[in-house]
């Protein structure tokens, strides 16, 4: 692809038009006015431009808007709005789009899906731009080759189901919600119920297009090794626009074993036994085997008015149930899994189970997973740990008590070991692998829009993160880039911002994150490609 030029502007319209971005959210006409023009000079394009340019006077902006966002705490009327929100058709609307950003100096955020846990891709205090790639979800499967070309904006719901029309015994390890966009996911390490298997996303990643600060399109070879490193787990807002990944598919038996299997504290076999052996067997089990365990204070059914903690294995195994029921019988004699707690589907039906576990039941279909819609987004709050050894039967039962007395947050679980714990922590961005036996996903939702009661559960995530401390890892506190939490460090781009990004970024990205720095300070020197949590650039000095 050319290089295209930079559009030169005079010193002193530009200070017109930043003046009139920092003055109050409601833009004038004349940014809107302005970005087309910029748009139509530097895209080679039949599109009529202002179809896919939103300025917020349009009717269809807040629709545009809030079409994917995944958090309602990021969708009040207080959250702040884009100046413009741009819906690329074709690449070249990609490129136009950075080149017009940047001419006008404009923050550019890039969504490709929306499942982000603090809003970072659609909501800034800056003044910016949307650029929602919701239309760019071509995906080209090879099964002859074994490998698939997916853009940024598709679903992960709509590469299983591709994969799946092509080919039975084919799939794909990333994340069990269908709705989660490919660019985030992807380029944030991806993970799923086949990591033990397959390991992450990005371990099955091999090429890549992206479009870079002067609005060039880049693949593998043109891009270089160390900036197709950066992009496979580093986050690729930090360095560019993801268009799309290429991707290695995975064999998948025709048929897999699905379960779910309950305890609570108040059963004869009670929640902590069961988590005590849980942490010696899921980390180290046959590696086809995914055992994610989730901890949920519930109400008892025992002692009417009072709260008990429930723990749910929820599991996926590449095989049938036989065998997973023997396999588990000496390993895991405490789940107590017989064969009719078992079922036997195709991996598509695996996807549909885990996004809903009454799917099946309810005759849903492998098209389900095509449906971009969801009825409504609730408020949430999440954050990250890992945990490197086992914790004590006297720290479980302290961790519970604490769970009960908050009432509402619960633990995701999901075991590492298998292939996870053979890919070094430098392959990739994304460090934790070996010596990691699970990572921890805490969880709250709530539906009460009330800023009072999003202050109380955000509160208690925060209380049980803080009770943690003692039994995750440390120096630093490691963190998933996917689980984003700004409670862990935010950067302002100053003088030190190199030192607030190595706040968050030691946590993300472990020993990393210095390269990833000096592959952004190459790619992307002035810092246009920026959030709150992105890699800074080393600053020359005065």
């Amino acid at each position: 692809m050319a290089k295209r030029c930079l559009a030169y502007f005079s010193t002193a319209f530009l200070l017109l038009i930043v003046f009139a971005l920092s003055s109050a959210q409601t833009p004038d006409s004349s940014i809107y006015d302005t970005f087309l023009h910029c748009l139509t000079q530097h895209t080679n394009s039949s599109t009529q431009l202002s179809n896919i340019v939103f300025a917020q006077t349009n009717p269809s902006f807040p629709t545009v808007l809030q079409n994917y966002i995944r958090n309602a705490r990021f969708n009040t009327s207080q959250t702040p709005k884009p100046l413009l929100i741009v819906t690329p058709l074709r690449e070249s609307h990609v490129q136009g789009a950075v080149i017009c950003a940047k001419s006008v100096n404009v923050q550019l955020k890039i969504r490709s899906g929306g499942h982000d846990y603090e809003g970072i891709s659609y909501i800034s205090d800056v003044p910016f731009i949307i650029l929602d790639l919701f239309n760019l979800r071509a995906i080209t499967v090879d099964i002859e080759n074994e490998v698939a070309v997916v853009q940024a904006g598709a679903t992960l719901g709509e590469v299983y189901y591709r994969i799946w029309e092509k080919s039975k015994v084919h799939g794909f390890p990333a994340g069990v919600c269908p709705t989660v966009g490919v660019g985030g996911h992807f380029s944030g390490g991806g993970y799923g119920n086949m990591l033990r298997k397959y390991g992450l996303s990005v371990d099955n990643v091999i090429d890549a297009q992206i479009v870079d600060v002067k609005g060039n399109v880049l693949d593998r070879k043109s891009m270089g090794e160390d900036l197709f490193w950066a992009i496979r787990g580093g986050g690729g807002a930090s360095f560019g626009v993801i268009l799309s990944f290429t991707v290695k598919l995975v064999p998948v038996p025709e048929t897999v074993t699905v379960f779910r299997v309950e305890k609570t504290l108040e059963t004869n076999v009670t929640a902590t036994d069961l988590v005590l052996q849980w942490q010696q067997v899921a980390p180290n089990t046959d590696d086809r085997l995914f055992l994610r365990l989730l901890l949920q204070p519930v109400s008892s059914k025992v002692v009417k008015g009072t709260k008990t903690v429930r723990a749910s294995v929820v599991a996926l195994f590449l095989g049938g149930a036989d065998e997973v029921v023997s396999i588990l019988e000496k390993e895991f004699p405490l789940l107590g899994l017989k064969k009719e707690n078992c079922t036997e589907v195709s991996w598509i039906d695996s996807v549909l189970w885990w996004n809903d576990d009454e799917s099946l039941k309810n005759g849903d279909k492998p098209e389900t997973l095509l449906d971009r819609n969801l009825n409504s987004a609730g408020f949430l709050k999440r954050k990250s740990d890992y945990v490197q050894n086992a914790i004590s039967r006297d720290g479980l039962v302290w961790i519970f008590q604490k769970m009960i007395e908050l009432g509402k947050t619960g633990f995701v679980f999901n075991p590492y070991g298998g292939k996870m714990g053979e890919i070094s922590s430098d392959a990739t961005p994304f460090p934790h692998r070996k010596g990691n036996l699970f990572k921890i996903q805490y969880s709250v939702n709530w539906d009460d829009p009330s800023a009072g009661a999003g202050q109380n559960f955000t509160n208690q995530a925060k209380r049980l993160y803080s009770y943690m401390t003692p039994f995750v890892s440390k120096n630093p506190r490691r963190a998933f880039l996917n689980y984003r939490d700004l409670d862990i460090g935010v950067n302002n781009f100053g003088k030190n911002s190199f030192e607030e990004g190595e706040v968050y970024g030691s946590k993300y990205f472990g020993e990393n994150f210095e390269r990833l720095v000096n592959i952004k300070t190459k790619v992307d020197p002035e810092n246009f490609f920026r959030n709150e949590q992105s890699v800074p650039v080393l600053l020359s000095p005065a």
